[in-house]
């Protein structure tokens, strides 16, 4: 019995450590908490981040919705399928839905920092994202 627990906790472990192995580190990005607060079984956490020139999200997704708007800079989001992408300018404001699968990345493609505010409605206690592996992309 306890052998197979032990099989059962390796095999578990490397399974996580496949999945982090392929995960696409953010690169360019720093973000501070601006406000959090906790109501109803959720988190309600206002963001700034900033995505520095040639700077990326990496590949991600969220347990929850998150709602942006770009206060700077120019935002080149991209789903995993590698073709639908949209491209967010200063004033636009978009939504990303919840789930592994809605695994996107957002690039800064520009040459002027990106920065966004950003309101995530995650259940209580979550990451603000999980990492994903790159699904195929030609690009990070």
């Amino acid at each position: 019995m306890r052998l197979a627990a032990l099989i059962g906790a390796v095999v578990s472990t490397l399974a996580l450590s496949v999945t982090a192995a392929n995960a696409t580190p953010s690169r360019g990005v720093t973000g501070t908490i601006i406000s959090k607060t906790t109501f109803g079984g959720k988190d309600y956490i206002v963001r700034e981040i900033t995505l520095d020139p040639g700077g990326s999200t990496g590949w991600h997704y969220h347990r929850g919705t998150l709602f942006a708007l770009v206060r700077a800079g120019t935002l080149t989001h991209t789903e995993s399928d590698c073709t639908s992408t949209d491209v967010y300018p200063k004033g636009s404001a978009f939504t990303e839905p919840s789930g592994t699968d809605h695994v996107h990345i957002g690039r800064n493609l520009g040459k002027k920092p990106v920065v966004l505010e950003v309101l995530y409605v995650l259940p209580a206690g979550s990451p603000l994202s999980d990492d994903a592996p790159n699904p195929g992309c030609d690009f990070d």
